[in-house]
């Protein structure tokens, strides 16, 4: 038969297209709303909600004879085609801060809504026209098939059609994926035209399947923890475990990959994965709480597996819970609905009521709740024990974990890893002989996560000192034994401040006196006169302010109004001990340098401009291309400095400053300050020094002949636009993986 592989065909190439077009946008709008984890969320939120219009859509036309299904589909499709090739529609960022989480979905709905829309109802589709044929079977299988194509688009992007073509022939190749689809729909269809014609008739059903309220409870709460999980495991991993963007896409590959294994009923895999599905989410699930000192692989690596795990777990019962045929796009569209609402917890609700990821957390234990309650060992029916006595096991056993919890508190302080993990895996214990027995492994899995980082966690935000805003999450971290104030975002310090009144004016971190920076301002009277004027992109918590002197002008670019916040109520006063009167310039550096620029004449351009604006660890991609570093040049005044900071864990930026100064017709030098001891609150920073004026420089160079300065390497073979641009030949693959020092 030869329905079979078109219609496999038909899913796969449907959900490849779904899945290479989300990357793709989001790349498109880097240049406008950077990179912030909290982005790609909002994006998700939006394709969830696409996803629901499409399955909405697909089951309500269900009802028609089929012929008139593929005449309406096939409509739909060439009508969305007529918006192709995608571009990033016109919106104009919001006036003000605080309506971005609006914003970012609106500009993802106008650019990609009427083609997602179409494609996304392809699976309920096609399944539903699968399955006209009375010899057809089950058509749940094809669902497996359409997440293996969603995959696939996933890693395509960034492993062949980012890495290989610009943005603009990126969205003409789906544009002719999108035609070639457009094709197997009609084939498909055809290949059905002698199909029943009556809704009672499409679908051979010997009896009517009632589904009551708790059953769609229950597909929703199903589908929906594991969307939520994937979206709060990208926050949870971006800000407290590792700061890597190229992170962003596995829990979403992950997720996709468990229905391929959950909605394949002969999978040994997704067989063998539901069974230890417990003991995974005890193990990994009591780490859900981290939030000090957590940069560890181990942890990122556990978190991941954690939500394969559980999501294949969770998909396979929603599986075994699915209706007839009959019901089948009732099914998805309950699904569906679940992975909005899931999305909707996490990416809009969570950051408005919680001052950190606890949605991470009460997703895992959510999960956990959903999973089967049954026992893997019948121990206490070998061991004979009658009601009462194991009621006594039971609550022996929720005792010794609540015990073992706060032990493991005690040693997480002392940072005695050892113990740690006997620990974990002594409570772990206790939990897999407390399955089968009412839930109670979700109280032990709660006492771990309190015992494994949750008080500390707990203690933060009861304190008060963590802020979240739309880009970030903020704690405050007071050391008064050592006189010191931090401010952290995720596991990156992003300032210091001594408390001590003769101290607090002296930079700290990554801005000493030492380093490039520092060096850089100190000079900038000898190099540009009494008078200069000197903009920093990126405010932190200030600490660059106090190398303003008497006579410079500074104007500060900050994208959060929270960051912000730290400088105006003086929880950190750089700012109004230094520069009080500097102009703050609040929004996105890149659009506010584009507008400020055509104010500028040519006397007042900047004589240093300062790029400080790494979010954690993640690099704003659109403050480093070529268009960004065109608007920076049209700022600084001809004999001007550019000052970028590029330290950074994952990513060696070095080849690409390179590239980008060669470019623009500048000379460049780096600043490494790495050498240990640090003192003084000092840290390791590497900074590039870039300007189109070989005689300032030079005064630089020779005004610290203690310092060393650098050339950089060769540059890039392709400098990053707005167009092309690609992160994974500047991975430094040994600190990903935890070989580097």
């Amino acid at each position: 038969m030869i329905a079979r592989p078109l219609f496999v065909a038909t899913v796969l190439a449907g959900s490849f297209l779904l899945f290479l077009v989300q990357p793709l946008v989001a790349r498109m709008a880097l240049p406008q709303l950077g990179g912030a984890p909290a982005v790609w969320n909002s994006a998700m939120l939006v394709y969830q909600a696409l996803l629901l219009a499409g399955y909405t859509y697909a089951h309500a036309i269900a009802r028609l004879p089929l012929k008139r299904q593929a005449l309406i589909h096939l409509a739909v499709l060439a009508l969305a085609g007529l918006t192709l090739p995608i571009a990033l529609a016109d919106l104009a960022p919001p006036a003000s801060q605080g309506f971005e989480a609006l914003w970012v979905p609106l500009l993802f709905v106008l650019t990609i809504g009427p083609v997602f829309f179409a494609v996304s109802a392809q699976a309920p589709l096609m399944q539903r026209w699968y399955a006209a044929d009375p010899d057809a079977g089950d058509p749940y299988w094809l669902y497996a098939a359409s997440n293996l194509g969603s995959f696939a688009g996933l890693l395509a992007y960034p492993l062949f059609l980012e890495p290989n073509l610009p943005l603009g022939s990126q969205s003409w190749v789906w544009s002719a994926g999108y035609v070639l689809l457009i094709g197997l729909v009609a084939a498909a269809a055809w290949m059905r035209r002698d199909a029943p014609v009556g809704d009672e008739s499409v679908i051979s059903d010997s009896e009517a399947e009632p589904i009551g309220w708790r059953r769609i409870a229950l597909w929703l709460a199903l589908s929906a923890v594991p969307s939520g999980l994937m979206l709060s495991t990208t926050t949870h991993l971006t800000t407290d475990i590792v700061a890597m963007p190229l992170l962003w896409v596995i829990p979403l590959g992950l997720y996709l990959l468990s229905f391929v294994f959950a909605f394949n009923e002969r999978s040994a895999l997704g067989y063998t994965l539901a069974r230890v599905a417990p003991v995974v989410v005890l193990l990994a699930g009591g780490m859900a709480m981290v939030s000090q000192n957590a940069a560890s692989l181990s942890i990122g690596f556990a978190t991941v597996l954690m939500l394969f795990v559980l999501a294949t777990a969770l998909h396979r019962r929603l599986y075994f819970e699915r209706p007839s045929p009959r019901r089948l796009t009732l099914f998805y569209l309950v699904m569906s609905a679940g992975g909005a609402l899931g999305g909707a917890f996490t990416a809009l609700v969570a950051p408005l009521v919680f001052d950190w990821v606890w949605e991470h957390p009460i997703l895992v234990l959510a999960g956990a709740a959903l999973l089967p309650d049954r026992p893997l060992v019948a121990w206490m029916e070998r061991l004979g024990l009658t009601g009462p006595q194991r009621k006594i096991a039971v609550a022996a056993l929720l005792i010794a974990a609540a015990g073992i919890a706060v032990l493991i508190n005690r040693w997480v302080i002392a940072q005695d890893d050892t113990l740690v993990l006997t620990g974990m895996i002594a409570v772990a214990l206790c939990g897999v002989l407390l399955l089968g027995h009412g839930r109670a492994t979700v109280l032990v899995l709660a006492a771990l996560m309190l015992g494994r980082g949750g008080y500390q966690t707990l203690a933060t935000s009861l304190e008060g000192s963590r802020d979240r805003s739309y880009f970030g999450i903020y704690t405050i971290r007071d050391l008064p034994e050592e006189g010191k104030r931090s401010l952290v975002s995720g596991t990156t310090l992003h300032g210091l401040q001594f408390t001590a009144p003769d101290r607090r004016r002296r930079p700290t971190t990554y801005y000493g006196p030492d380093s490039g920076v520092g060096a850089a301002l100190a000079e900038l009277p000898d190099i540009a006169g009494p008078s200069a004027r000197v903009g920093v992109v990126g405010l932190g918590v200030g600490t660059l302010a106090c190398y303003r002197q008497p006579g410079q002008k500074w104007d500060f670019f900050e994208i959060d109004r929270t960051v912000l916040s730290y400088s105006r109520d003086e929880t950190f006063t750089f700012l109004s001990d230094c520069a009080p009167d500097a102009t703050i310039h609040l929004g996105d550096a890149r659009i506010m340098l584009d507008r400020y620029r055509d104010s500028m004449s040519a006397n007042n351009r900047f004589d240093a401009l300062v790029i400080d604006a790494f979010s954690s660890d993640a690099i704003p991609l659109h403050l480093v291309t070529d268009e960004a570093f065109g608007i920076y040049r049209r700022t600084l005044a001809e004999d001007g400095l550019l000052l970028v900071h590029i330290s950074n864990r994952f990513i060696d930026l070095t080849p690409m400053m390179a590239a980008l100064a060669e470019r623009n017709g500048m000379i460049a030098v780096l600043r490494s300050h790495q050498d240990p001891p640090f003192a003084d609150g000092i840290s390791p920073s590497l900074w590039v020094v870039m300007t189109r004026d070989p005689a300032g420089l030079a005064k630089l160079l020779s005004a610290r002949p203690d310092l060393s300065w650098h050339r950089l390497p060769p540059p890039a073979e392709r400098v990053w636009t707005d167009d092309f641009a690609s992160i994974l030949p500047f991975i430094q693959w040994q600190n990903v993986l935890g070989s580097g020092s």
